[in-house]
């Protein structure tokens, strides 16, 4: 059973995620042969708080540009 785990910034509409997570089901299905059925896929939305890259978070990084 692949368990397929996505971190993302919050802020997508649902049907971009839906979008997204069948794209990626597929992407699975098709490349490792498996049962569609047997797929799982873990969305985690974070806010730009909780994201940081270079030292910083996001929010940051939005804030000064």
């Amino acid at each position: 059973m692949p368990i397929i785990d996505v971190s993302l910034l919050a802020g997508r509409t649902e049907a971009e995620l839906r979008e997204m997570i069948s794209a990626v089901h597929d992407a699975v299905v098709t490349s490792l042969g498996v049962p569609p059925e047997s797929v799982r896929i873990l969305v985690r939305e974070l806010p730009p708080t909780h994201w940081a890259a270079g030292g910083e978070t996001i929010a940051e990084r939005r804030a000064r540009s």
